[in-house]
């Protein structure tokens, strides 16, 4: 693997597990300064290419758009994360890391060039693809996960009906129990005896 290769594939590697660790929502007064912010820091980047010249400059305009909508993108995820944000954000740096790396291969000519943008074609495709089995794995486990519990609840919830319902029969059996023992008394001690069953089990 040539050298440019491998830089990308490192860029892109790095950058995909940067997006992982968010889940935060922001306040609007932070949302709107984080916006702020990237608007300001891309321009200061823009305008730091300004002291380049020929392909240099390019490269370096690109890599500042690239890394502003790659910061737009964190942002959004950020402040609403979800899998489709999170999806968007992968995008963004795949595309990003593209037009980094194609604008780069202008510095070769003939079919060194061409090889060159077939590689960075092809690292975005594969970082593209990662990105929508990434957003796919999520919604697929976020689902089952839906479902399992779901079904978890249902089943704890006859399990506890179950156990209400055996012990209310269990409850009634020793009830007549006691009232069968009462039966061996006869007046006011029967009276009495199923009285006393009565209160022990609840009765009225």
């Amino acid at each position: 693997m040539n050298t440019f290769k491998l830089n990308l594939l490192v860029l892109a590697f790095g950058l995909s597990v940067a997006g992982g660790a968010m889940a935060q929502t922001l306040s609007k007064d932070d949302y709107k300064a984080a916006k702020q912010k990237i608007s300001a820091d891309y321009k200061a980047a823009k305008a730091g290419c300004d002291s380049l010249a020929s392909n240099a400059k390019d490269i370096c305009v690109v890599e500042a758009k690239g890394n502003e909508k790659v910061a737009v993108a964190e942002l959004e995820a950020r402040n609403k994360p979800t899998s489709k944000t999170l999806y968007n954000v992968r995008m963004a740096k795949a595309q990003a890391a593209y037009g980094v790396s194609k604008e780069r291969c202008d510095d070769l000519s003939g079919n060194p060039k061409d090889v060159c943008v077939k590689e960075a074609k092809s690292i975005r495709t594969a970082a593209e693809a990662d990105a929508k089995v990434q957003m796919k794995t999520t919604d697929a486990n976020a689902t089952a996960a839906s479902k399992t519990n779901a079904a978890r609840s249902t089943a704890n919830d006859k399990v506890v009906d179950a156990r209400k319902d055996a012990s209310t029969d269990k409850t009634a059996a020793l009830y007549k129990v006691e009232q069968e023992k009462c039966d061996a008394f006869a007046g006011d001690a029967k009276t009495a005896c199923l009285d006393r069953a009565k209160v022990n089990f609840g009765k009225p």
